[in-house]
């Protein structure tokens, strides 16, 4: 399905500082059939490398006070089918690959093994792990309200497992860290997503079960098939929309995506089906 998206950042810089923006869709596993970016202001801007998932940063070191704004635009073909997990089994660590245990340990915002006891205790004694998963997610949906400005960003996963309220941050971050918990590979996505309200940059995780990245949200706020990846991490940090190095200060941001043709129908998990969506 083809998706519209924009993106329109309205930064203020005070002084001397260089900012790093992860706004751009990843090139890995979606079509990219046109977009444009504009950067306004007195500024040396460039797009850094792709990573082996696709992301792409945009630098901009500005040496003067002002303003900076961003503006982009982009047509995006996002590619995605669903694998049938009723049979599979629990995969063991010693057949992980070196990149796919980085996302067993703990990290800054998803601290598992200070959720290890909670987990297996609450999930422990479900066998299928495709089950298990769909169990975090309905627990955190069902246990955690979604509450803007609930939360900031130092809140972590531990944090919002006692104060059961947050956003689709803190929901994405609690279902890391139980699924690591529980031994199941888990990471971070930011997303553009189609029929969110109000229209936002958003936060889901991805399980890796059977050589697939499978993609959860908890907070049930969008469809599955209607997102466009913009990155994927250990945790926010890895994936913040803008990382700032000096004085800068966002004034506004407007995103938005939008179904650009055919009938959209959405797709979400169900308690007892099996079948799990891949952005691959």
């Amino acid at each position: 399905m083809k998706f519209s998206i924009t993106a329109i950042l309205n930064y203020n810089v005070i002084e001397a500082s260089t900012l790093i923006l992860n706004i751009h869709p990843s090139s890995k596993n979606q079509k990219l059939l046109h977009e444009s970016f504009l950067v306004a202001g007195k500024h040396q801007t460039v797009e850094l490398e792709n990573d082996t998932e696709g992301t792409r940063l945009i630098r901009s070191a500005v040496d003067v006070a002002g303003a900076l704004n961003y503006s982009y635009a982009g047509l995006v073909d996002n590619s995605w089918h669903t694998v049938n997990f009723e049979n599979v089994d629990e995969m063991p660590v010693s057949e992980f690959s070196p990149e796919i245990l980085t996302y067993l340990y703990p990290s800054r915002y998803c601290q598992s093994d200070k959720l290890f006891r909670f987990a297996n205790h609450q999930f422990g004694n479900v066998e299928n792990p495709f089950e298990k998963v769909l169990a975090v997610a309905e627990w955190i949906n069902k246990n955690v309200e979604y509450l803007s400005g609930s939360t900031n960003a130092e809140t972590s996963a531990y944090d919002t497992v006692t104060q059961q309220a947050g956003v689709c941050r803190d929901f994405a971050h609690l279902g890391i860290a139980l699924c690591r918990a529980l031994t199941i590979p888990a990471r971070y996505c930011s997303v553009y997503a189609y029929q969110l309200q109000p229209q936002d940059f958003h936060a889901c995780f991805e399980v890796y079960l059977n050589g697939h990245w499978v993609l959860f949200d908890a907070t049930r706020l969008v469809p599955l098939n209607g997102l466009v990846k913009i990155a994927v991490g250990r945790d926010a940090a890895d994936t913040a929309i803008a990382n700032i190095f000096g004085n800068i200060q966002l004034e506004s941001m407007v995103v938005n995506s939008q179904l650009t043709e055919g009938k959209f129908i959405p797709f979400s998990y169900e308690i007892g089906k099996f079948d799990g969506i891949i952005y691959e």
